[in-house]
């Protein structure tokens, strides 16, 4: 189904396979991911009292994504919400996973909810054409709103395919049990589906505007700041945590000292380097990639006071113009 990633020099494996992602499909591991799952019978209740999204009108086979946040509106924890029959798994970066669960223990004060680690390997599909991809394999895969979700099964294994709104470029993720993840992947290849690696990643990613939790977003940041806000979060559900400073700062117009910029470059940059304007540092790089469309590209917070776009800076000793997410 993909074209050939390969090719003699980096620049050309990179090229085949960001274009195999714009066009068709690839797919890639994710083991940086991990899934936690929630039961009892107040489950979505209680959630949707915690996370900033709406967790209670879902039905099953629908989803969202959320944030978890603490009292003062930081960062814990982005997850992707998957409500089942019986029960929510809540998807999220594995290293996030005892503090997501430690938080919910936190606040369940009794109620009857409970919470388990969910052995699951985590891929991604990215690509036009991945629900093709899918269906040639036998996994037929209706048109799904995104973390909208079906159960499949892959070369004889049982697969959860969910949208992914956090993934670029018209992405699913599949949760397959961890034995049965090279096989689903063997299908794949051989299917003709490529894999994507991930400095091609990055370049959708950064393209997309797509941030990840642990790559460009921390415990130090606020909603606002990541430009995730309508995704992440529902304006018109009623209390969770970290509400307060959400309305507080809509209240002040979303205004906050730094945002998530795009950066066009005029040669490469490296993650953690300073964005500089006037001799002073006013951002730092959270991904940089090399976009076979764009050339050379980033993702950075940036002060307020430069963020505007097309603002003139400095990034790793290059000069560099602030643009929006996701890029044009």
């Amino acid at each position: 189904m993909a074209a050939d990633p390969g090719g003699d020099r980096p620049e050309e494996t990179l090229a085949a396979q960001y274009a195999a992602a714009r066009s068709e499909a690839v797919f890639l591991e994710l083991p940086e991911r991990g899934v936690l799952a929630v039961t009892g019978p107040h489950r979505q209740r209680f959630l949707h009292g915690i996370l900033s999204n709406d967790v209670q009108g879902r039905q099953p086979g629908q989803g969202c994504l959320a944030a978890l946040m603490d009292v003062k509106g930081h960062l814990r924890a982005l997850l992707r919400v998957l409500v089942r029959k019986d029960e929510v798994l809540l998807e999220t970066a594995s290293d996030r996973l005892p503090e997501v669960e430690s938080t919910l223990l936190h606040y369940k004060v009794g109620a009857p909810v409970r919470f388990g680690l969910r052995a699951s390997t985590v891929l991604g599909l990215i690509g036009p054409h991945g629900r093709e991809a899918l269906g040639g394999l036998g996994c037929e895969v209706p048109e799904l709103a995104p973390e909208s979700h079906v159960d499949g099964a892959i070369a004889g294994h049982e697969v959860l395919v969910a949208r992914a709104g956090d993934l670029p470029a018209c992405s699913f993720v599949l949760h397959v049990e961890p034995a049965a993840a090279a096989v689903v992947a063997g299908a794949l290849a051989s299917a003709g589906v490529g894999r994507l690696d991930r400095k091609a990643l990055d370049a959708l990613r950064v393209e997309d505007g797509r941030p990840w939790y642990g790559t460009d977003i921390g415990p130090e940041n606020l909603l606002h700041e990541t430009g995730l806000l309508s995704e992440y979060h529902s304006f018109t559900k009623g209390c969770y945590v970290g509400q307060e400073v959400i309305a507080r700062l809509e209240g002040r117009g979303g205004h906050v000292n730094k945002v998530l910029r795009g950066l066009r470059l005029a040669a490469p940059s490296m993650a953690g380097e300073p964005v500089v304007a006037d001799d002073k540092e006013v951002g730092r790089v959270t991904t940089s990639a090399v976009s076979p469309r764009l050339g050379p590209i980033a993702m950075a917070y940036v002060h307020r006071s430069h963020a505007a776009l097309g603002t003139a800076v400095e990034a790793g000793g290059s000069t560099a113009t602030v643009v929006a997410l996701p890029m044009a």
